[in-house]
Formats: C-alpha cells, structure tokens, sequence
C-alpha cells in the first residue's frame, strides 16, 4: 500500500489502478464482475475491461431513515437485507422491515432501467468479483456479498479502490478476498477521495453496461443470459 495520501481522478481512472493491480496479483479472470450501482458501475467497466471478464450489475441499494437520509441503518440486495448494527439511529424491527421494503421497490424500478429487458447473468458456480468506488461503512458490500454467496457463486472477490479499516474487516470476514488500494484508519467519505466524484446517472450506468454488453456479444454471439434463481 501507498503511504503517500493521494486522491484518484475520477472512478474511471479508479478503475483501471484498480484493474492493473488485480493482474499483477495474478488472480485467475473472474467468471463475471459485478458492479454496485451507482457509482461502482465506471469503476468496474474498467476492470471487466482490463480482466476480459463479463460485466453485469448487482442493485444494491442503502436503507436509511427519512430524517438521517445519508446515514446508512442497512443495505438490500436482491432478497438479502442487512442491518447495521454499529447505526447510531435506531429504529424498531417494523419500521425497518417497512423501509427495506420501500427500497427494495426502488431496487426493481432500477433493475428494469439497468437490464433493458435483458435477464441478469447468472453467478452460480462461478467466481464473482464484486466492485463499488469506495467501502466507508461496508454495509452495502456485505450485502452484495451475501446475496452473490446466496445465488451460489463458486468464489468471491470485493474490489474498490479505497476502503474504511472497519469496513474492510466487515466484508473481509465473509468474502474470500477483499482487494483495495488504499485502506484508510478514518475514511468518513468515499468522495474525500476523488478528484471528480461527480454522481453517476443511471443513463451512464445503462451505456457501459451496453458497451459491455456489445463486446462480450462480439466474443460469443450464441450466450444467452439466464435468470437468477
């Protein structure tokens, strides 16, 4: 790791420190790279780009109450729902089913944005790396994770080009690795980071994922996405 405080351009530019770091680790190519969107969509375009490696998104999205928007209370991915348990805002067992229930809609109106009417890839049986810009808390990684172990991959790897000392440990504890560039003692923002850490629109998440889209068809123009099960 770097000593040297630094910060990244953009999370392009994340992305491919990222995916440069990934090869000289000599991990054998993903089966399929995940990203989280939003804004863990460029960073991992550019590291399925770099791997070869089939991209596809996996929705995740921050549970948090009305009145504390931007502190997280748990994460939802699929049919995963994780609860924060360090969260200084407490909330009764019905008031977070409620909002995990809220997000979980808002998770379905973004899927269809994001497939274009394509079925998600299917992780099961392969090796899965999981990708975001950044891991402050790792609430939202842990639950990529355990839906990604949920839907059987075989093996999987997180990837972000900065992360947290704690949430780092969270995620490490139930990924089989966890690759960062940079792991910070006290990282209360991701966007500290970056250079540019402009939003990531949903129009930009739908054009990479065409792009990848368009290059793996020209690498096998018979595959056929499958359903998650």
């Amino acid at each position: 790791m770097n000593s040297t405080p630094f910060t990244f351009v953009n999370r392009t530019t994340a992305g491919i420190q990222l995916g440069d770091a990934i090869r000289r680790r000599g991990l054998a190519a993903p089966g399929l790279v995940l990203g989280l969107p939003r804004g863990g969509i460029p960073v991992a375009f550019e590291i399925a780009r770099a791997l070869g490696a089939p991209l596809d998104v996996l929705p995740v999205r921050k549970i948090a109450t009305p009145e504390n928007p931007e502190f997280a209370i748990g994460a939802i991915a699929g049919k995963t729902v994780v609860r924060e348990s360090n969260s200084p805002f407490a909330v009764s067992t019905q008031r977070f089913a409620e909002l995990a229930r809220l997000q979980r809609v808002e998770l379905r109106r973004r899927e269809r944005i994001y497939r274009e009417g394509l079925s998600p890839l299917n992780p099961k049986g392969v090796d899965v790396l999981l990708v975001d810009d950044g891991l402050a808390t790792g609430c939202t990684m842990l639950a990529a994770v355990r839906e990604a172990n949920r839907l059987g991959a075989s093996r999987v790897v997180v990837a972000a080009p900065v992360a947290s000392d704690s949430g780092h440990a969270l995620v490490r504890a139930e990924a089989d690795e966890v690759i960062a560039l940079r792991i910070e003692p006290h990282l209360s923002s991701v966007g500290a980071w970056y250079d540019d850490f402009t939003q990531v629109e949903d129009s930009e998440v739908c054009e990479l994922l065409g792009r990848s889209r368009a290059v793996a068809n020209k690498r096998s123009p018979t595959r056929q996405p499958v359903r998650f099960p």
